[in-house]
This record gives structure tokens, C-alpha cells and sequence, in this order.
């Protein structure tokens, strides 16, 4: 029983590090300040939510979906990488971000926009990112016991529903800061994704190196 509680608080803190969710308040908050609450909690439940949905999918049939379509952790990292960057780089330059260039009689275009935005890339891969799903992976293990992927997807569900709650208690905060903060903000946090980015870029190319690297003499 002890190496069970063990096994579970080892789950609990590994999502809490790959998720971030006190750190990615900033990301969310730059994306989502131009909408309103109504539209920002949906936004922040559909991440959530994908993220969740994403995570036990690969929980339960993960190796096996690699396996099929001949997928490894590096090439999905580096695809990762590569949407982060995008979206990083369009936060730095919000005049060309379609994000920060709605007016009041685009509504429909907007709530377009919060939808896409709360799968890719707030969903995926910012939640339920390459990191996230080997991670759920390791802990899920090759014999995939039942009792430890329902204990492993119930963590993480435990997990989503703390980022909800700190991602729509992000208002409050924007309450407290003016706009032009708001804007160091966003342009902060797309510099951050970058840098994200460009981290998940490497670990792809080193992981993929060691694939076809050669024993050392």
C-alpha cells in the first residue's frame, strides 16, 4: 500500500512539472485578454478538457498508435516544437497575430478563433504536449496494469481540473494589471514559447540522434 501512495504522489508531481499549470497562467492570460469571461472559461475548459481526452488515449493505446503509424517521441516532439514556435512567434508580433486583431463586429470569427486556440496550442502540445504524453506513457508502463492507468488518468484528470481553475481565475488578475502590462505580458510569454520551442526542437534532435547513434567503441 505504501509503494502505492508512493507511486501515486510520483505521478501527481511529474504531470504537475510537465503541465506547468501555475506557470502557464501568463500564457493563457496572453492569449485569451482580448475576450470575454464567458469566452475565456470556455476556452479554458476546452483545453482541459483536450488535454485530458488526449492523455488517456495514449494512456491506454499509446504504444500501440506509435507503433502503427511508426511514430516516435523525438519526431513528435519536434512537430511540437515547430506549432509552439508559430504561436510564440505571433504573440511577439501581435499586430500580425489574429489573436490580438478581432473588433466587436467579428464575433463570430472570434469565438472561431477561441475554439481553435483551446486545442492547438493551449490543448496541444502546451498541456498535452510531447513531454505530457511520454510521460503519462512511462508511468502507464509496458504491462499496463488497469488499476494503474485508471490511477494514472485519474491524476491526471486531477491535474486538468487544477489548471482549469487557476486558468479562469486568470480575469482576476488581468483586473489588476493595465492594459499595457498586459501587452509586456504577452509579448513576454511569446518570447518564453519560443524559447519553449526551440528546447523541445533540441530534445527532438538529440532523441533522434540517439536512435541512430551507433554504440561508442
Amino acid at each position: 500500500m505504501y509503494d502505492l501512495y508512493l507511486h501515486a504522489i510520483t505521478v501527481f508531481m511529474g504531470f504537475f512539472a510537465m503541465l506547468n499549470p501555475i506557470g502557464n497562467i501568463p500564457v493563457f492570460l496572453g492569449m485569451v485578454q482580448d475576450f470575454d469571461k464567458k469566452t475565456q472559461n470556455r476556452v479554458a475548459f476546452r483545453a482541459t478538457l483536450t488535454a485530458f481526452t488526449i492523455i488517456t488515449i495514449f494512456s491506454v493505446f499509446g504504444h500501440i498508435i506509435f507503433r502503427v503509424f511508426g511514430i516516435t517521441v523525438p519526431a513528435f516532439q519536434i512537430a511540437g516544437g515547430i506549432i509552439v514556435f508559430i504561436i510564440g512567434f505571433q504573440m511577439l508580433n501581435s499586430k500580425e497575430n489574429p489573436i490580438h486583431a478581432q473588433t466587436p463586429d467579428e464575433k463570430e470569427q472570434m469565438q472561431q478563433i477561441a475554439h481553435d486556440m483551446a486545442i492547438t496550442p493551449l490543448g496541444i502540445p502546451l498541456l498535452a504536449g510531447p513531454g505530457t504524453i511520454s510521460t503519462a506513457m512511462n508511468f502507464v508502463g509496458a504491462e499496463k496494469s488497469l488499476s494503474n492507468v485508471i490511477m494514472v488518468v485519474v491524476i491526471f484528470g486531477l491535474m486538468c481540473l487544477i489548471t482549469y481553475f487557476l486558468f479562469i481565475s486568470s480575469r482576476v488578475i488581468a483586473s489588476r494589471i493595465n492594459p499595457g502590462m498586459l501587452k509586456v505580458v504577452s509579448r513576454i510569454m511569446g518570447l518564453i514559447l519560443a524559447v519553449i520551442a526551440v528546447q523541445m526542437l533540441i530534445n527532438g534532435i538529440e532523441g533522434t540522434i540517439d536512435i541512430f547513434n551507433l554504440p561508442a567503441k
